[in-house]
């Protein structure tokens, strides 16, 4: 297949057009990204995500571990909710293998229901009875109590639920105690603000110095891509529960929000996390669900779990179990438990390896795309060869794509290329489309050229003919129209289609004024004698087909394909050919006739026999139709012949508008009376034949 070629260089207007074009489209992206930074959202998050996982290490976390109320858990030791002594008593041997933190990804809003206290007042309420309990220890008669005393012995962290679509009243002692100490940095931020709190129930909220809100936000298409670290509520400001602890992990009193020139960073401590104006982080995940070390509840519970498992680390505990729907789609997996989630987010934290997405991102990404829309406007305008310009558009276009993943693989900067690669792609298909509508008008202009030039080589080649011959150029206008008028109709009432497409009627068109070139191979005293030839001269006259035929089908072989000579050389070797075989210069009958020398046959003969010539005056058009009637079947195609007569409306409109110049009135549109004599070179009868007998026409038109 041949490859695309442009074969001019532009000129000066339209390299200006190219690169206005490409300005446009420079401060149209600029634009979008300014007022709407979201205008290519779903494009970045592709981008993103497909960095996310083909840079993804296949590394377990090292400061986390998830002790998992899972589907095992829930079998052997009963459906959830469990009741808060089993789970303080989860938490207590979890604190005994020493981890830097236990943090509870579970918040309990309502009374533990198989609580003994919570038994007794419902007696009293539903049935007006009073319960008595002996041999319980009154601490063992509250498990929310129970619960809130082991977290406060142990120091677990808790989890609180911010709403934003209603407010609370007040705001629950662990939440209020865990907020972070006000510093005058956090202005800096623009941080979510929340209406209200989901909080445990004061008996577990009792027991809580440190607890961190469980929010998550997802993007618009499902995907959980930035986690919040920070939220603020009735002017405090509340860290997520992976913040919190590794708050609690670290020792840390408190926060900071600190400038830089890639944006807002959250240090801790030791600790810094870039965030964004919200207060979120774009989260990084290993590779797979599995490099975040869990183990089931249930061995805890059964002594199972060595120590050394848990100790150092921060614990989270909760539950991924099926029924609870805590799964989080993101780039890694469809289905990321939340727990584990939060194991990521503190490891995150603690290894430094959230994603940057630098403030510059978008002022990046705009001038990015105004020079990829100037440097392929510049290809554009220079290049020549459609491969040329495609390699080099991909080169350019691509540019930003390279620069981006090199950014995040050495130093975990997102630049989106999305706004770039959107202005190349635009920049390539614009300009493969300016370019081809350029060269398609610069061929549309050379084809004119060449049209014009073959009209005027057909003419010119005429024109021999015609300085050594009584007919004039306007009957070669006449016969040109008639035969596509003749053409047309055949392929209307749907004969010859396969031959008569639009393609060949245009050819046959062009190539009819050539019909008679022969003549210039037949010497003057033969071809402009008056009177009657003899039977030599006549043989001579006869060769003019001959010669004609000879002449265009000896150029048409030295052109590829069907072309205007090779239909010129039928219609010249063929148009004194009769339906009936009597004709010459072979003697050719029927449909061993080319059409096109029928249909030239039928527009000869009836424009000979309502011109002027030297040798006959015009004949009417009544009486030129009605000789030529009688010749159907004999000297005439009776179709071709058919379709003359269906037409004979657009056959005078023709007649009339290329008549000769010499001809001041158009006698032979009206009926005359019939001539008595019709002279010719070859044969003339001294009266027209008697009405029955074959007519003579002229046959050296």
């Amino acid at each position: 297949m041949r490859s695309l070629r442009f074969a001019h260089q532009l000129n000066r207007p339209q390299v200006l057009a190219f690169f206005a074009g490409a300005l446009a489209l420079a401060v149209a992206t600029g634009a979008a990204l300014g007022l709407h930074p979201q205008s290519f959202a779903r494009l970045d998050h592709l981008w993103l995500d497909g960095l996310l996982r083909t840079t993804a290490r296949a590394e377990p976390a090292r400061h986390t571990v998830v002790v998992d109320i899972d589907e095992v858990s829930l079998a052997a030791v009963g459906q959830w909710p469990w009741p808060r002594y089993q789970i303080a008593d989860l938490v207590q041997r979890i604190a005994e293998a020493a981890p830097a933190a236990v943090a509870l990804d579970i918040v309990f809003p309502e009374p533990d229901r198989s609580s003994l206290n919570t038994l007794r007042q419902r007696y009293e309420r539903d049935f007006g009875l009073t319960l008595g309990i002996s041999g319980v220890p009154a601490s063992l008669q509250d498990n929310d109590g129970y619960l809130g005393r082991v977290l406060a012995r142990t120091g677990a962290v808790g989890a609180h639920y911010l709403y934003f679509d209603h407010r609370t009243a007040g705001t629950p002692g662990a939440a209020e105690a865990s907020a972070l100490p006000a510093d005058p940095s956090f202005a800096r931020l623009d941080l979510p603000r929340a209406s209200g709190v989901m909080a445990n129930t004061p008996a577990v909220d009792a027991g809580l110095a440190h607890s961190g809100f469980i929010n998550n936000r997802v993007d618009d298409d499902g995907q959980l891509r930035r986690v919040p670290l920070l939220i603020e509520h009735d002017g405090r400001v509340h860290p997520s529960l992976a913040l919190a602890a590794v708050l609690k992990a670290r020792g840390a009193a408190g926060a900071a929000v600190v400038d830089t020139p890639d944006g807002p960073r959250l240090r801790v401590g030791a600790v810094d996390a870039p965030i964004d104006a919200r207060g979120q982080a774009l989260l990084r995940t290993s590779r797979s669900v599995a490099d975040y070390p869990a183990v089931s509840a249930v061995d805890v519970l059964n002594g199972q779990v060595p120590a050394s498992a848990l100790a150092g680390r921060i614990v989270f505990m909760g539950s991924s179990a099926v029924g609870l729907n805590d799964v989080h789609h993101t780039a890694i997996a469809p289905r990321f438990p939340g727990l584990r989630i939060q194991a990521a987010i503190a490891e995150n934290l603690l290894e430094g390896s959230f994603v940057r997405s630098p403030v510059w991102a978008t002022a990046a990404a705009a001038a990015l795309a105004a020079s990829v829309a100037l440097a392929m406007a510049a290809i554009f305008a220079a290049g020549r060869s459609g491969a040329s310009l495609l390699l080099g558009g991909l080169f350019v276009g691509l540019l930003p794509a390279a620069g981006s993943v090199l950014l995040f693989v050495q130093d975990g900067l997102v630049v989106s290329p999305a706004a770039p690669t959107v202005v190349a792609a635009l920049m390539l298909l614009g300009g493969f489309a300016g370019r081809y509508g350029i060269e398609r008008r610069r061929a549309s202009t050379w084809l004119r050229q060449l049209e014009n030039a073959r009209e005027i080589t057909i003419e010119s080649m005429a024109s021999v003919a015609e300085t050594r011959d009584p007919e004039t150029g306007a009957h070669l206008k006449r016969t040109q129209h008639y035969v596509r008028a003749i053409a047309l109709e055949l392929r209307r009432t749907g004969h010859h289609r396969a031959t008569l497409t639009p393609d060949y009627i245009e050819l046959l068109f062009i190539s009819a004024p050539l019909h008679d070139i022969g003549k210039v191979g037949v010497p003057d005293h033969i071809l402009l004698k008056p009177g009657k030839l003899t039977p030599d001269e006549m043989e001579q006259m006869k060769r003019h087909a001959d010669y004609g035929r000879q002449i265009l089908i000896g150029t048409a072989r030295r052109i590829d394909g069907e072309n205007f000579l090779t239909i010129a050389a039928q219609i010249a070797g063929g148009h004194h050919e009769k339906w009936d075989g009597s004709g010459y210069p072979r003697g050719l009958a029927g449909e061993d006739i080319p059409l096109a020398a029928r249909i030239m046959a039928v527009a000869d003969v009836y424009d000979a026999l309502i011109s002027r010539r030297c040798y006959k005056p015009a004949f009417s058009h009544a009486h030129a139709t009605q000789l030529m009637r009688d010749l159907s079947g004999t000297a005439f195609d009776p179709q071709v012949l058919e379709a003359f007569f269906a037409i004979e409306p657009q056959i005078l409109a023709i007649a009339a508008r290329f008549r000769d110049e010499d001809d001041v009135k158009m006698s032979f549109l009206t009926p005359t009376a019939p001539v008595a004599a019709v002279p010719t070179p070859m044969q003339a009868p001294a009266a027209l034949p008697p009405s029955g007998a074959t007519p003579v026409l002229p046959l050296a038109h």
